[in-house]
């Protein structure tokens, strides 16, 4: 029998996680494995698993998103309890890995805090790891464990392809360097321009948009990035491609939306027509003011079928048909 198939599998969810899992579950033809998260009134986790895993290869989804800590240490006690609880295999499904932005010692006296977030999880338990789109390609090295890392943009690429028509003469605009790897595959297999936006950063929470790489006038662009975080990068560029470039329309597509701080205020306030995004984050109904320009693709099947082939033993890189592959 190949792998671990004869030891049966079983996915588990952390308590803000649930909704995606269960679809995932749906995918795999599977039930949500039984557990339970309570929290104590001074705040500690406890994580009781309500059947028996003696044996069996175990997945635990949980997207270490706000709030962080909480589901970080959740994810811990999750592991630790499946590890004490003789589970054969645990992989932790990450769909979005917290503290992935510090990634490296930009300036003297700092952490590098998705190396020891990495260093935490694989103690905890994990024998692998599965994420998607994480912030630096290069954060897969900071895990002693086998990391799966998945792209969403076969997810994007779908959803797009199946409205080429409508969107006609298109240009894929990377925000920033950064981004152009992926944003130039994603204008091959649309078969469209692309433009790059020059940016400055000036601190942590301030980024200078400068000028546009490439002829936008008169189109409608689709701007990359993996991730949307207070907003910032996004709308200043949808605004410079507007009112600098001509666009006609700006459709920001993104992986990861935390969406935190002034991020909505920002979104609602911007030439930006619609935002599509994917369930690696549960919304919890904070984006209700631009639920009009929000469209939510699910990552569910991609992880599924990852998890199928974790299981069996198979290649995920057969996943990817087309030729977009992760950051590198």
């Amino acid at each position: 029998m190949s792998g671990h198939g004869s030891n049966g599998m079983q996915v588990f969810a952390g308590r803000h996680s649930k909704p995606l899992a269960r679809l995932v579950c749906e995918r795999l033809n599977l039930p949500l494995g039984d557990a339970k998260t309570s929290v104590f009134p001074d705040g500690e986790i406890l994580v009781k698993l309500d059947e028996d895993v003696r044996g069996r290869d175990c997945f635990v989804l949980l997207s270490t998103c706000q709030p962080v800590n909480e589901n970080l240490v959740e994810l811990f006690i999750f592991m630790d309890t499946l590890k004490r609880a003789s589970a054969d295999r645990i992989t932790a499904v990450i769909p979005y890995f917290g503290y992935g932005r510090q990634d490296r010692k930009d300036t003297g006296r700092v952490p590098i805090t998705a190396k020891l977030a990495a260093n935490l999880i694989t103690k905890a338990g994990a024998d692998r790891v599965l994420a998607v789109d994480l912030h630096a390609a290069q954060i897969q090295g900071f895990f002693d464990i086998p990391v799966d890392h998945l792209t969403a943009a076969p997810v994007f690429l779908d959803h797009f392809r199946s409205r080429r028509e409508e969107i006609g003469d298109l240009c894929i605009v990377s925000p920033d360097v950064g981004n152009v790897k992926v944003a130039e595959k994603m204008a091959n297999l649309l078969d469209a321009d692309l433009a790059i936006i020059n940016k400055r950063r000036v601190s942590g929470s301030e980024v200078v948009s400068s000028h546009i790489i490439g002829s936008v006038s008169g189109r409608t662009v689709i701007m990359f990035d993996d991730i949307i975080s207070t907003g910032g990068t996004v709308c200043q560029a949808a605004k410079l491609l507007v009112e600098d470039g001509g666009a006609s329309r700006v459709i920001v597509a993104a992986t990861h939306a935390p969406m935190v701080g002034p991020a909505i205020e920002r979104l609602k306030a911007s030439p930006i027509s619609s935002i599509v995004i994917t369930n690696t984050i549960p919304l919890d109904g904070r984006a209700d003011p631009i639920k009009d320009r929000l469209e939510v693709l699910s990552v569910s099947n991609l992880l599924g079928d990852a998890i199928h082939n974790i299981h069996h033993d198979l290649s995920i890189s057969a996943l990817f048909r087309d030729a977009v592959g992760p950051k590198r």
